[in-house]
């Protein structure tokens, strides 16, 4: 070994700091406790009568340092929004303020419970009602369901308020269009709604082909669901005369809000002719994201659409708040419920407590700094990566595989590389519109010098992808836990259960 040269495996699997992390199972035994139980009283097994554990359960026992060493190296693990640039186009990792977490752990509020009697939640539904506030006013639309749990839910909520409406007409349509340049939930959510999807393709400059769409509508479209700005970051300067074909033929126009952080306090998506619009709290108002949930996503409706919202709903009556549960206790024709309570109280909290915070102008201001950095890495970086489409873009950066041509690299071997580098990829082959497609959303709270790092990272790895090394690319990432994986092996076959590894063995040599 030459001087200076540094080993690629020690003997613990460790490297420097960076713990090799085994599972609980893998690092603990059954036979070991952490804490001191009294002895099982025999009585007890008469309680028990047939549900008495017949053999041990096989859960490793460790002590309490070794748990909370196991759970706090799997935390620096994590890479977040927290720690560093979360560059992932499409759905946005922003930065949640810690006054928001503050507030939504008051006592009185972090202890609520669903179940408590209406007198007692007065405060409960003033927080929802006065989130409802904000949304109606920002988006222009009349009423907003505030129940559905996340941005898909939302979609099908909306869907489901227009079936509602057009049966109630005796309309019963069976087709929705979807734009190609949609969100990829879309399609999904007219499916579960039992319509028919029928793309719209995209124009050269990445919107709607207006002459392609007023060809399909007829009278058997009951909506389209339109991606405001659209996913290839553009935002679709005709959706008035959209909005007015749509419903001169008799059909409602759903906008897709998940990009509302583009331009919120800025436009409101009710002058622009929008039925029906619902909203990642996450993405525009901030609140936690990722892993799933906890999500919510109101759904904001028109006039036209607003009696037949989903239960339950906040009403004043006069002498306080309260929950309209059931139909019979309301004026309008709900179509039922999406979901047993009425919503995440805690993303409310956050998410009022953000526009509050931030207030009109903020963000006003918020959706320009996102629009901002978005347009300052396209003029960055236009000379190093290929922009998609012409023009400024809007909240996100589309960039394709053009630039990378004849290099033997991938946008697929870029985003790894950038691993090494520190950052999160960017969302890679999405839009589906765009070749290689690179789609990076920077969020409006990153300053300058973290773009500029990210800018410098990229343009560093592209050139090394034209001096002809592609072979570092392939080996991509090298400084991560964990090298590249085999994605299509771990997306198809997913190993999610322990097995001991005597069985494991046994199961190998059957």
């Amino acid at each position: 070994m030459s001087y200076g040269a540094r080993p690629t495996a020690t003997t613990s699997g460790h490297r420097g700091l960076d713990w090799e992390e085994p599972l609980l199972f893998d690092q603990g035994a059954p036979q070991k406790c952490g804490v001191d139980l009294p002895e099982v009283d025999p009585m007890c097994a008469d309680r028990l009568g047939g549900l008495r554990r017949r053999r041990p359960v096989g859960l490793p026992g460790l002590s309490e340092p070794e748990v909370v060493r196991h759970y706090l190296r799997l935390s620096r693990k994590n890479y977040a929004i927290d720690a560093n640039m979360y560059p992932l186009g499409s759905c946005t990792m922003k930065h949640n303020p810690r006054i928001n977490e503050k507030v939504a752990r008051l006592p009185g509020i972090g202890d609520l419970h669903p179940l408590q009697p209406v007198e007692t939640v007065q405060g409960a539904l003033a927080i929802i009602d006065a989130c409802a506030g904000w949304l109606k006013a920002l988006t222009g639309l009349p009423a907003v369901a505030m129940s559905p749990a996340a941005g898909a839910h939302g979609e099908l909520t909306g869907l489901m308020c227009i079936r509602a409406a057009l049966e109630d007409r005796g309309d019963a349509r069976k087709r929705v269009l979807v734009p190609e340049s949609a969100h990829g939930t879309n399609p999904a959510s007219a499916r579960a709604c039992g319509y028919a999807v029928e793309s719209i393709p995209a124009d050269a400059d990445g919107r709607v082909n207006l002459d392609v769409l007023r060809q399909k509508l007829d009278t058997d479209v009951a909506a389209i669901m339109l991606t405001i700005p659209n996913t290839c970051g553009v935002f679709e300067s005709a959706a008035p005369a959209i909005a007015e074909a749509v419903r001169g033929a008799g059909a409602f126009f759903y906008c897709d809000g998940a990009n509302f952080n583009a331009y919120v306090g800025r436009v409101r998506p009710g002058d622009l002719g929008v039925d029906c619009m619902h909203i990642n709290l996450h993405k525009t108002f901030s609140t936690p994201h990722g892993g799933g949930g906890p999500g919510s996503g109101p759904v904001v409706l028109s006039e036209t659409l607003a009696p037949y919202a989903p239960l339950p709903y906040v009403v004043n009556a006069g002498d306080g708040l309260r929950l309209v549960e059931h139909a019979s206790d309301g004026g309008g024709k709900p179509f039922g419920r999406v979901k047993a309570f009425h919503g995440q109280m805690g993303m409310f909290v956050r998410a009022l407590a953000y526009m509050m915070s931030m207030g009109a102008d903020g963000l006003r201001q918020v959706s320009g700094d996102a629009v901002l950095n978005a347009n300052y890495l396209l003029a960055r970086l236009k000379g190093t990566l290929t922009p998609a489409f012409e023009g400024l873009c809007m909240h996100e950066v589309l960039f394709d595989e053009r630039a990378l041509k004849g290099t033997g690299v991938t946008t697929l071997d870029l985003a790894k590389a950038l691993i090494d580098e520190g950052f999160h990829p960017m969302t890679i082959y999405f839009p589906l519109v765009v070749n290689g497609a690179m789609l990076v959303e920077p969020t409006e709270t990153e300053s300058k010098e973290t773009l500029d790092t990210f800018v410098a990272s990229l343009e560093a790895l592209v050139g090394r992808a034209r001096s002809g090394d592609a072979k570092f690319f392939e080996e991509s990432p090298t400084l991560a836990p964990r090298r590249r994986l085999d994605e299509t092996r771990a997306a198809r076959t997913p190993v999610l259960r322990w097995t001991p590894p005597a069985a494991a063995s046994n199961h190998a040599a059957e």
